[in-house]
């Protein structure tokens, strides 16, 4: 059931299942907390209360915001995790694996371990290195095109990207249902918003984070011509000792949807570790 909380701006929905410690998921622009959808029913079943949220301007959140950068979605994140009664682990998927950064550092009373899978968390640049890939190219053209053309179409060629090889077993509705929702009044703006806001603040944040971090990464993410080294580049500039680094082989920037089994034997051992009541 879909749950309200009332922020400076807007609504964020979330949805509570499971009881034992909190776990908060977020997921990425252009998406909703459907994305987590295969791997709520396996954490619940694990012994954890689980909040999925949609973020600010997607899913059944408020559409329309002043800004939509990841310091504004870790205060969201935040607040719902204050209203639970927290603390929680927080999971962070592309833009919000930046924010459940930010998070953890604004607010470490209430953040006991994040994970970034698969995460823009560090300002974005491109090598020469990364041109040479192909999927990396296609990646960028298309995420280029939805942004100046405001286009579903260019988005969803993207996502066949992002999902290399497999797809869920859902995939024809996966799809409907994302158009249908950035159909909606705002959502497309709000997602063509998040793709123009730097991680700049996520990055300035690493060094001040002091709770565990886990990063997730897809083998073959399209997003970067090597994920590893993205994924290594974060830790390196976390405090010595607080990261580790897993990737996934053959995911691409979605490994939670596209292999939730493989992500959720990941999650378990962490959350195991850093996850109270």
């Amino acid at each position: 059931m879909t749950e309200f909380l009332t922020v400076d701006g807007g609504t964020i929905a979330y949805e509570v299942t499971g009881a034992g410690p909190l776990v908060v998921l977020a997921h990425g622009m252009g998406d909703s907390r459907e994305s987590y959808r295969f791997v709520v029913p396996q954490l619940v079943a694990a012994g954890y209360r689980v909040a999925n949220v949609d973020l600010r301007g997607a899913g059944e959140s408020s559409a329309v915001w002043p800004s939509y950068t990841r310091t504004d979605i870790a205060g969201d994140l935040i607040a719902v995790v204050r209203h639970l009664g927290g603390p929680a682990v927080l999971v962070g998927q592309s833009i919000s694996g930046g924010a459940v950064t930010i998070a953890a550092a604004q607010a470490p009373d209430q953040v006991e371990g994040i994970v970034e899978i698969a995460p823009f968390t560090r300002k974005l640049s491109i090598k020469f290195s990364d041109l040479r890939s192909k999927s990396y190219r296609a990646g960028m053209t298309r995420l280029t095109m939805m942004g100046m053309l405001g286009s579903v179409k260019w988005w969803h060629k993207y996502l066949d990207g992002a999902f290399p090889g497999r797809k869920p077993a859902d995939w024809d509705q996966q799809l409907r249902r994302n158009a249908a929702n950035l159909g909606e009044p705002g959502r497309m703006k709000a997602l063509q918003k998040m793709g123009t806001t730097p991680a700049t603040d996520a990055g300035a944040q690493l060094g001040n984070v002091r709770c565990p971090v886990l990063i997730i990464e897809g083998s073959l993410d399209p997003d970067w011509g090597n994920p590893r080294a993205e994924g290594e580049a974060i830790l390196a500039e976390l405090p010595a000792g607080l990261g580790q680094l897993e990737v996934i082989e053959g995911a691409g920037h979605y490994p939670h949807t596209q292999y939730p089994d493989e992500t959720v034997a990941v999650l378990l051992p962490f959350f195991k570790a850093y996850a109270r009541a």
